[in-house]
């Protein structure tokens, strides 16, 4: 079964195909950039380049005025005889797309039908910057791929496990009623992909598994996991809130925007920008790499080493929290571009634990090793890298499986209905 997966920006489109048969593979992946303005392009590279030399990566100048186009553009790519990944368009099974914000209205991913895409739609107001685009893409691929199954794999479904007096804030609960004013959190996909891999590695099922899992990088957030479920996590209402991030501020004292708009003459249509453009480690130090921030304190350079202080001690302050939640965590697992590879960063993250116990191998640390673990230390430390869009194949194909299964199951029982005489 060959699934294709797409994350789709307002102007881009992250693509992977997938071979689902057995465990899953990526055949291909790239990126379409640009779409809708000049200079558009196609990335693609192939995972059998490397042993096919008449299969080489490409890199396409095009004009790519919109979405569908741009997947079109991707499947000639994929279609090449060179590479046979495709021999026919209707080889793909299935298409799964990335959906930032699903609101209250989904648990877990669904067969997309025109009353999901209105319950999407419902969704923009929360997330416009990331769920418009994902209609783009779901359209598109609706347009180009008409007969297939398209599923919608949400970031937020994995908190949804979140209890009411975690996800409520201390308002008038009519913001909640009324508006949907409530923590929902993100990164969903990426949290539930690391925790299920950490209870593998750990020898157990998710089920009994209690992991703090931080997914770091320019977007950044940390989940208490709890039985293999989300029961809170940093992100809120919006991604901009929770832990100190590249260019957003993480949490911030609500009248802040409002003291801004009346003492400084900010227009509040502009306060959202700063907070999530212009703030984090960018706004205290000009430099929104967590890398450039480290070089900098290493030069000595006062404002960076400001914040680094910062990003460090807010994201051991919500570790450190969730740690009492759990009531002690079997692991603590980092992820994404920050978590993965900055050692730095998890050394002195982790090195606020040594209290409880927690220790690192520094040798491992330094080669980004999966197990970091000290000697003796109390939980263990994992750095599990994420892999989203394996998440979206599985999920996809687990649906279309599900439709085979219903469609095959009726057409059975047509067959054993008498016939007419």
């Amino acid at each position: 079964m060959k699934v294709f997966v797409l994350n789709s920006g307002s102007s881009s489109i992250k693509f992977q195909l997938f071979d689902c048969v057995g465990a899953p593979a990526a055949l291909a992946k790239g990126v379409v950039e640009r779409i809708g303005l000049a200079g558009s392009r196609l990335t693609c590279a192939c995972s059998r380049a490397p042993h096919n030399p008449s299969c080489p990566a490409k890199r396409v100048a095009a004009d790519v005025p919109d979405h569908a186009t741009g997947i079109k553009l991707v499947c000639n790519c994929l279609l090449n005889k060179a590479c046979g990944l495709l021999d026919r368009l209707d080889e793909v099974a299935g298409i799964g797309h990335r959906v930032v914000h699903g609101g209250e209205s989904f648990t877990e991913s669904v067969r997309i039908t025109e009353v999901v895409i209105d319950a999407i739609e419902n969704c923009v107001k929360l997330a416009p910057l990331h769920n418009r685009p994902a209609l783009m893409g779901i359209r598109a691929g609706t347009e180009v791929f008409p007969n297939v199954p398209q599923v919608a794999v949400f970031d937020t479904a994995f908190h949804q496990t979140l209890p009411r007096h975690r996800y409520l804030y201390a308002a008038p609960l009519e913001f909640y009623e009324e508006y949907g004013v409530r923590k929902y959190g993100f990164h969903g996909i990426s949290h539930q992909y690391v925790a299920r891999k950490a209870a593998r590695l750990l020898g157990t099922g998710p089920e009994r598994l209690k992991a703090i899992t931080c997914h770091l990088g320019n977007g950044s957030s940390i989940t208490a996991v709890d039985s293999g479920k989300s029961v809170d996590t940093s992100m809120g209402f919006t991604p901009l809130s929770g832990v100190m991030m590249g260019s957003r501020s993480g949490d911030l004292d609500p009248y802040i925007p409002l003291f801004l708009h009346t003492e400084a003459g900010i227009e509040l249509n502009r306060i959202p920008e700063v907070l999530n453009k212009e703030s984090g480690l960018k706004g205290v130090c000009r430099l929104r790499d967590v890398r450039d921030v480290l070089a900098g304190a290493e030069r000595g350079d006062k404002q960076c080493r400001l914040a680094l202080d910062m990003f460090v001690y807010r994201l051991a302050a919500y570790i450190g929290a969730y740690w009492v939640i759990l009531g002690g965590p079997d692991a603590i697992v980092f992820t994404a571009g920050i978590g993965e590879n900055v050692p730095e960063v998890r050394r002195r993250v982790l090195e606020k634990f040594r209290f409880l116990g927690v220790t690192v191998d520094e040798a491992k640390n330094a080669e980004n090793a999966v197990d970091i673990s000290g000697k003796n230390t109390s939980v263990r430390v994992l750095v599990i890298p994420t892999n989203e869009e394996l998440v979206i194949a599985q999920e996809t194909a687990r649906i279309v499986d599900a439709l085979d299964a219903a469609g095959a199951a009726t057409r059975r029982d047509q067959s054993a209905l008498p016939r007419p005489p």
